[in-house]
């Protein structure tokens, strides 16, 4: 459902991805202004023509986590792991910005511009903590709600078994706990 992150670099060539394992060879006259990543959860395309530091969103990320009542840090980590903090970023499978919302989902929660920073941190993190609710604060079965939807989840009563999914859990999990082991060595 919403995907995205950092890999290996792909280039993309009039408009098209180039085919899975290998890069494109471009003149070296080619405008690059995309490129197309692997990552945990499937392709997404991030610009690389100006990108502002992932600091540059941590009073969206920690007003949206105030009003939502979560921890910042799973924001970020969800952030890092969907889009890499390019606000412009589209997965294959349509979803858009820096937390990866798909198009139905944003109209739902009143995105009227998904690639809007502000407004897609409020909305993704707004969801994130419905999700965390539905599942009683269980951060797993949230972040494979928010990868593969709360139905999938339903489903299978807990983490689906498909690969994508359990990659971007662990992924986010990872972060988190990264984090935490930062913080406590400091």
């Amino acid at each position: 459902m919403l995907l995205a992150g950092a890999a290996t670099l792909f280039v993309p060539h009039a408009g098209k991805l180039a085919p899975k394992g290998r890069a494109t060879a471009l003149p070296s006259s080619t405008p690059i202004t995309a490129t197309a990543m692997p990552t945990p959860a499937g392709w997404v395309l991030v610009s690389t023509e100006f990108r502002l530091p992932p600091s540059a969103y941590d009073h969206l990320i920690d007003e949206a986590a105030r009003r939502y009542q979560i921890d910042p840090a799973l924001v970020r980590a969800v952030i890092t792991v969907e889009s890499a903090f390019d606000p412009l970023a589209v997965s294959t499978a349509g979803a858009q910005g820096l937390m990866q919302l798909m198009p139905a989902l944003a109209e739902e929660l009143g995105v009227q511009n998904a690639f809007d920073p502000r407004e897609n941190i409020m909305a993704g993190t707004r969801y994130l903590s419905y999700l965390l609710d539905v599942h009683k604060g269980n951060i797993p079965l949230a972040l494979a709600s928010y990868n593969a939807g709360p139905g999938t989840v339903d489903r299978y009563k807990g983490v689906p078994p498909f690969e994508e999914t359990r990659r971007y859990v662990k992924a986010i999990t990872g972060i988190l706990a990264r984090g935490r082991a930062d913080a406590a060595a400091d």
